[in-house]
């Protein structure tokens, strides 16, 4: 495709309206369901209905990445200049006419433009957020600083423009590494918001609360070590566990599995990525995952001795996700990478990053009083 084409403007408003009328329908609930409530009271569930919608955003992104449907429609944020595959058919035909099997088909269009029509309506709850945040301040009303629901929109802004370049880079790992870890902090940042709207505060002790931040950090680690195994398509370069090609330590070229400015499967010469890169991709996650399983674990034994109510139900909550994470990354492992079990693991990840945000942000709120 012709460089000057990847970036066609003339559906934008065409999508925005989309999400605009697809949002009314959330936004309609939001109103009926509290009607009588406050205005705090009403933000708040708005806050919540939008954190569900994104980490439904953030799974059909791990479908639209799973099913190769990234480029099924290779321009943005249309599809050949359309608002819809509908007006895109007969580009859409000679394409699959030429590649029956993709990377553009009917199917993967419609699937790339729903996660698109998905994200602006995620996009317009965020604004009508802001946008309502900084009426209650307007009004001198206590509450949470409309500053957050600002740096959320700024933040849903930049995941916008990362998805517009995880297209017209044409699947740039480095790239869709950074829009998947987008999508999780947009988790993260309603996370918090949701916490601060109603806030529960969680009485832990200084240590468990730094436990809990470090394992927060190892989460998100091992989140974009395994955004970056997909990203590559390096999750069957082991097909066994406990081993790895029939053995402990396999041969692994971790400088090219890990230089990230290069283009997908090749090296940053040019070359065809080697398979020993793969390896090192995989199995460097694959360690990572020992260590966070480990921490967990530590985790959630700590806590259940710290004899409070809250503690011992994070501390379950905990064990719960620990045997999510490991039975999920397992089945895609032995069960060469089902669908089911990719999207399992991608959710795990995300409800275990935001629900660790949002006890850190409870144990800071009763920090600080």
């Amino acid at each position: 495709m012709n460089p000057q084409s990847l970036y066609n403007l003339s559906p934008i408003l065409h999508v925005m309206i989309m999400g605009l009328v697809v949002a009314m329908g959330p936004l309609a609930w939001v109103w009926v369901r509290n009607k009588r409530a406050s205005t705090p009271r009403r933000l708040q569930a708005l806050t919540l209905l939008t954190l569900f919608l994104t980490f439904d955003l953030v799974m059909f992104g791990a479908f639209t990445r799973l099913t190769d449907s990234g480029l099924g429609c290779p321009d943005w944020p249309g599809c050949y200049g359309s608002a819809s595959p509908v007006g895109a058919t007969e580009h859409i035909n000679a394409a699959q006419s030429a590649m029956p099997t993709g990377p553009v088909t009917h199917g993967k269009a419609w699937v790339e433009m729903i996660h698109r029509y998905l994200a602006t309506t995620v996009g317009v709850l965020i604004i009508v957020m802001t946008l309502a945040s900084w009426l209650e301040a307007r009004r001198g009303r206590a509450g949470v600083s409309p500053w957050w629901a600002t740096a959320t929109l700024l933040w849903v802004c930049a995941q916008g423009a990362f998805g517009a370049l995880t297209v017209t880079l044409k699947l740039f790992p480095a790239i869709v590494t950074l829009h998947l870890l987008g999508g999780i902090g947009l988790l993260a940042l309603l996370a918090v918001q949701a916490e601060l709207h109603a806030p529960r505060p969680l009485v832990l002790p200084a240590r468990l609360r730094q436990g809990l931040f470090a394992l927060t950090l190892l989460a998100l680690l091992q989140i974009a070590l395994g955004g970056w195994v997909s990203t590559n398509y390096a999750v069957l370069a082991c097909q066994a566990f406990p081993t790895c090609q029939g053995s402990w330590w396999p041969a692994m070229d971790f400088h090219h599995g890990f230089t990230l400015w290069r283009d997908l499967g090749a090296t940053s010469q040019g070359d065809f990525l080697p398979f020993e890169a793969l390896t090192a991709i995989h199995y460097t996650h694959r360690l990572m995952a020992y260590a966070v399983f480990a921490a967990m674990l530590a985790l959630a034994w700590a806590l259940r001795r710290s004899g409070t109510a809250d503690a011992r139900r994070i501390a379950f909550a905990l064990l719960a996700m620990a045997a999510w994470q490991l039975l999920s990354g397992l089945s895609n492992v032995v069960l060469d990478w089902p669908l089911l079990a990719a999207l399992a693991h991608t959710g795990g990840a995300a409800v275990l990053f935001a629900a660790l945000t949002a006890w850190l942000t409870r144990a800071a709120v009763r920090a600080m009083r």
